[in-house]
């Protein structure tokens, strides 16, 4: 087997201009399903660039779950960019928008798979039955058109693929799925998605009942784009997706769980990275305001090496109010002590 370059991910922040060289997955992470493969939709170019990531570890791990197709265990603080990570990575290697799964303490696989609206199909076939009776009626009477047939409603409006099964579909090129806050979930969850992690498929158990089965169904998907055709009822991915899971570190997970991930611990951003990350959101600025937002950055520096929780967005919001408000020194003052507080801990 001959070597690879191991860097396919450089962290630099700005989206990919070309055709990404992602490297194939392990053969036992290699899946060979039928049919032609979807195309990996495009990135949002026009999006604002984000800040360099300057951790090395960082670009080393997304590098080794890419190389091994494996889910990213990525925990640490409230604003040290764990969600913005999985962004960064779609936009540089332009794999399409990011698959996006919020967890909740009610989240379940099934819905995360797929959607079945049952009541709506029940609804939408009882219209077609009676507009067909009245058709048929004023063909009788000869008081309608000669040809009144009305297209049946098919299964396939009435499901929809969540962003796991989205992010299972057979695309061209891997998808990158951030499942969001994942200690938030029942459980049992993360014990429900090791069978998924593993095969790297699942059933729509509606359509596969179908008596013409062989027969491709169109559904539609969590990108809200074109529908895509699915037999038999068998969603099987060509190379398994980029996996993101962030985690507050609000509790402890399985082992089993634990074993088919890499870990990820981030730290808060540095001092370049919290100005490059005000110059992407807020952009030029007058000379007064400038040194106003100086002041408020290295304020915020300080309170990051002090002891506790704090977020980036803090700053941002610190920011906004002295650059684009006129805002005086002592209201100032008191808001960025208000912003500035510390995460953890009981409410002062």
């Amino acid at each position: 087997m001959s070597a690879r370059e191991f860097r396919t991910f450089s962290g630099e922040g700005r989206a990919g201009t070309g055709e990404p060289g992602i490297p194939p997955p392990p053969p036992w992470r290699r899946f060979t399903p039928e049919g032609p493969y979807a195309v990996t939709p495009p990135f949002d170019r026009d999006k604002k660039s984000w800040a360099k990531i300057q951790d090395t570890n960082v670009v080393d791990m997304v590098n080794a779950a890419i190389a091994l197709r494996r889910p990213l265990l990525v925990t640490g603080g409230p604003g040290s960019g764990k969600s913005t990570l999985a962004e960064i990575i779609a936009a540089e290697l332009s794999l399409g928008r990011v698959l996006h799964w919020p967890i909740t303490s009610s989240s379940r696989l099934q819905s995360a798979l797929y959607e079945y609206d049952a009541i709506g199909r029940v609804h939408a076939e009882n219209q077609h039955a009676a507009m067909e009776k009245r058709l048929a009626a004023q063909r009788r009477s000869r008081t309608g058109p000669a040809d009144g047939a009305q297209v049946p409603p098919d299964i396939g409006d009435f499901i929809r693929l969540g962003p796991l099964g989205t992010a299972l579909l057979p695309w061209e090129r891997p998808r990158v799925l951030l499942i969001d806050e994942i200690d938030k979930s029942d459980i049992d969850l993360p014990n429900d998605l090791l069978h998924v992690f593993e095969r790297g498929d699942f059933y729509i158990r509606e359509l596969a009942r179908l008596r013409d089965g062989d027969r491709p169904v169109n559904v539609l998907t969590d990108d809200r784009a074109e529908p895509v055709a699915i037999k038999g009822g068998h969603v099987q991915c060509h190379e398994f997706p980029i996996v993101l899971l962030t985690s507050n570190q609000e509790r402890s997970f399985p082992a089993a769980f634990l074993r088919r991930c890499l870990r990820l611990d981030m730290k808060p951003p540095t001092g370049t990275q919290l100005r490059e990350i005000l110059d992407n959101q807020i952009g030029d600025l007058p000379d007064a305001d400038r040194a106003k937002v100086e002041s408020v950055t290295a304020l915020f520096e300080t309170e990051l090496a002090k002891p506790g929780t704090r977020a980036t967005d803090q700053v941002l919001n610190a920011v906004f109010l002295v650059s684009s408000t006129n805002i005086g020194e002592s209201s100032s003052r008191n808001v960025r002590d208000a912003l500035f507080k510390d995460l953890e801990g009981p409410v002062s």
